[in-house]
């Protein structure tokens, strides 16, 4: 049996980058065998590369939700697989709209696809993907791995969901963006891992005034659609995890802010092992 393990390729907030920032966020679970990418933001594509994987061996991708940090790099993850050597079918499954992004790229992308499969001999892209839009309950099971979805709270999205996986022996779940939410608390219920979001509530007013050209919206958004670290590791207590990882940092490049404070956010509230995330971090389980 292979290694099973969560790399985190990329551990920031939102969608984007600066000298020296990390990149958004993308995972990479490894389960029984099975290579399952959750979320596709910038970089996902050579985070998987950087972690050993085989692009051509590309087969489960599941999306949260539909802000760019989590589905940008989608559609050049497929075309670069498929570019490295893809022949077999990738299932991908999301919420809905997801389907439209990727038949959109498709189109941008019709003169280089045709030409490859002309000039190349390649197998025709559009047929290897298959897009699912989910819901909430049990989405898939396949290969001794079952996938169940719950809603999360990140307004103004409806359709933004945390994923549970299992398999007989393992259950590691990932909040995906969201508020503080009591389902989360039973959903995660005696989980190995929760890989969960988080900010740091002093360094907010200096990202403010770092990202530049948002209005006083960027702060109601944070305030009403992301999770304090604090509140993050409340959940995890509750929800009796074995193990508590952060990611989706906010902020994840600020100087200023380490591991240090990370931990101290997370004082009183949890008292397990914890892991701050960075990108490359790899988790065994």
């Amino acid at each position: 049996m292979s290694e099973d393990y969560v790399a985190l390729l990329g551990t920031k907030g939102g969608p984007a980058i600066r000298p020296g920032s990390s990149m958004p966020t993308a995972n990479l679970l490894c389960l029984n065998g099975q290579q399952i990418v959750v979320d596709c933001g910038l970089g996902v594509t050579r985070g998987l590369v950087e972690q050993g994987m085989q692009l051509k061996d590309l087969s489960l991708i599941f999306v949260s939700h539909m802000h760019s940090d989590h589905y940008l790099e989608l559609g050049p993850l497929l075309h670069t697989a498929w570019t490295a050597g893809l022949k077999t079918d990738v299932d991908v499954y999301g919420p809905a709209g997801l389907d439209a992004y990727w038949d959109s790229f498709l189109a941008s992308m019709k003169a280089d696809v045709d030409l490859r499969i002309e000039d190349e001999g390649r197998p025709d892209l559009r047929n290897l993907v298959a897009v699912h839009v989910l819901d909430e309950g049990a989405v898939m099971a396949r290969g001794g791995v079952s996938v169940t979805a719950i809603r999360t709270k990140h307004p103004p999205l409806d359709d933004c969901f945390a994923f549970s996986f299992r398999t007989d022996r393992t259950h590691v779940v990932f909040s995906g963006d969201t508020a503080p939410i009591e389902a989360l608390e039973d959903f995660a219920r005696g989980a190995d891992l929760l890989i969960h979001e988080a900010m740091l509530e002093a360094a907010l007013p200096a990202l403010m005034a770092r990202v530049g050209n948002g209005s006083d919206k960027l702060m109601t958004h944070w305030l009403r659609s992301h999770t304090f670290a604090h509140d993050a590791a409340r959940i995890a207590t509750k929800a009796g995890v074995r193990r508590l990882a952060l990611s989706h940092l906010i902020p994840s490049d600020d100087p200023n802010y380490g591991v240090k404070d990370w931990q101290d956010a997370v004082a009183g509230n949890w008292d397990g092992p914890l892991i701050v995330g960075h990108d490359g971090i790899r988790i065994g389980l």
